[in-house]
């Protein structure tokens, strides 16, 4: 194959990929955007050669579906769509070594597990970054993934790969002139039995209610304050007026729940100090108004700490204290103690730093990062209230991102999932309507309605089936009222999270030391 040619399929592959990605209409292209990956893998023989091949796929796709990231930080972006794409090609270059030393069943085989196991490492490392994992492709189409309740977004990435597996060995069946019938019946039983899977589950919670009827209502606030304005001191009174008068225009007896969105309350101060910041007085004059009213906002605090109780995030100042900076959700009540809880998956570069980037701290903040980075809780929790139906999971932009940790907050008990965000960051861009979109997937996995405040917007009420009811759009001061029901309903995702993950996991550990062990005897070092 000439290099132009093989060129060009890599340029293919990764439109495809970028063609299929939301919010474009055309998802199908999925299960055909790793083909020429596939045919490419039959005309190289070079390691090499072929990794370069997939990286200009990768890059292609990373670019074109994540570009607006730049919005927020540009040489950080850059860093960010390289690194992906390189992490990437690791599995595609497992899965040619394998097929050309074990042939091509193994090397299929390969791909899958080495695919999966790249992406539950990329769900759970320091550099965790699983925007374009393979299962969320279908999040604009819950009708087809209704089963993901079972699986999660990993099932949806085995169907991704597996599919363009036998699409591929189809078209190579019908090049070769070779009989299409047991190939063309795996095609069509891989691409329908999900679907018929899903619509069965849809139709069945159509005929089964699990959710106790609504007797209350939540109202979300969409405040539109310029991201890059919202902290500064100077309109921070301004800013809770905006939010105070958005939450009480329509609040009546059945209000249970108000939810204003990520670093709502954005002075920052201590989180023993909340109640006496004079900036909040409006806030908890609010609530002492409405006591039977819980609100859930996003808010900046500070931690300190003595040396001998100091976490391991937290930076020594001159005087000695050890501090933490969190970014945080609150829970305010009349009448009742203050909750905090501190975001858990940080972003990456931008509000933590690896361990093992700690050295380059100074460059990291020069082009918009963090170099202390933010402190973290430890795990998810709760937020609950006397006397109020809803028992919410805060959490906080991009933790809506991951399936197994949001799944975490309904096993604690929560029966409806609070996302609260700021996605003005990126601008107008595919960037804040693909985030609105993965929340409903977290909807379908745990089967919890979800109720989501974003600041500019998109703001959303989902219902347990990823539909979304209600939302308000883009770059608009709004507010939404509707009387969610809640769930007590345990799903078999929340009860095992990412299973299948950790089951390729296991298979791509046991195919690695396989072909190690086959090396080594080759080379007669066993």
């Amino acid at each position: 194959m000439k290099k132009s040619i093989s060129i060009g399929w890599s340029i293919l592959a990764g439109i495809l990929l970028f063609a299929a990605w939301p919010v474009s209409p055309l998802t199908p292209l999925i299960f055909f955007g790793f083909c020429p990956l596939l045919f490419i893998a039959e005309f190289i023989n070079k390691k090499t050669n072929y990794f370069w091949h997939v990286f200009l796929a990768m890059l292609i796709w990373n670019a074109s579906t994540t570009w607006w990231i730049w919005n927020s930080t540009d040489v950080g972006s850059v860093a960010a769509i390289i690194a992906n794409s390189l992490m990437m090609c690791i599995p595609w270059v497992g899965f040619f070594a394998v097929k050309k030393r074990s042939g091509k069943t193994f090397g299929y085989t390969a791909l899958v597990v080495f695919w999966m196991l790249f992406e539950y490492i990329h769900l759970n490392w320091q550099l965790s970054w699983p925007w374009l994992t393979l299962g969320n492709v279908f999040a604009a189409h819950p009708e087809w993934i209704q089963w993901y309740e079972f699986t999660g977004v990993s099932g949806g990435t085995i169907w991704v790969i597996v599919t363009n597996i036998l699409i591929y060995e189809l078209v190579v069946a019908v090049r070769n002139k070779q009989q299409l019938s047991k190939i063309l019946l795996r095609c069509l039983v891989i691409l329908i039995f999900p679907l018929l899977t899903s619509f069965y589950n849809l139709f069945y919670y159509l005929q089964h209610t699990f959710n106790k009827p609504a007797t209350s209502n939540i109202i979300v606030v969409q405040p539109n304050i310029d991201p890059f304005q919202k902290f500064d001191a100077s309109t921070a009174a301004q800013q809770i007026d905006i939010l105070v008068k958005l939450s009480e225009q329509q609040i009546d007896s059945a209000t249970k729940l108000v939810v204003w969105p990520e670093t709502a309350m954005s002075v920052a101060d201590w989180q023993s100090n909340v109640r006496e910041n004079i900036f909040y007085k409006p806030v908890f004059e609010f609530a002492n108004r409405h006591p039977d009213i819980s609100l859930i906002s996003g808010i900046e605090t500070f931690k300190s700490y003595s040396s001998a109780n100091a976490s391991p995030t937290a930076r020594q100042r001159e005087d000695g204290v050890f501090v933490d900076a969190f970014n945080a959700a609150v829970l305010i009540k009349s009448n009742q103690n203050l909750e905090f809880y501190n975001k858990s998956k940080l972003v990456p570069g931008v509000e933590s730093l690896p361990t093992f980037l700690k050295f380059m701290g100074p460059v990291f903040e020069k082009f918009g990062g963090s170099t202390g980075g933010y402190g973290r809780s430890d795990s998810s929790s709760i937020f609950h209230s006397e006397n109020n139906p809803y028992s919410a999971a805060p959490i906080i932009c991009y933790e809506s991102i991951y399936g197994e940790y949001v799944a975490s907050y309904v096993a604690k008990g929560a029966n409806l999932l609070t996302i609260i965000t700021n996605d003005g960051w990126w601008g107008n861009t595919p960037g804040h309507k693909q985030h609105l979109e993965y929340a409903r997937l977290r909807a379908i996995e745990t089967r919890r309605w979800v109720a989501r405040s974003a600041n500019t917007g998109i703001s959303a009420i989902i219902d347990d089936k990823g539909n979304i009811i209600q939302t308000q759009g883009w770059n608009k001061a709004a507010f939404i009222k509707y009387p969610v029901p809640i769930s007590e309903e345990i799903t078999f995702y929340v009860r095992f999270g990412d299973w299948l993950y950790k089951i390729a996991g296991v298979l791509a550990v046991l195919m690695l030391g396989w072909n190690l062990f086959l090396v080594m005897r080759e080379k007669k070092l066993i």
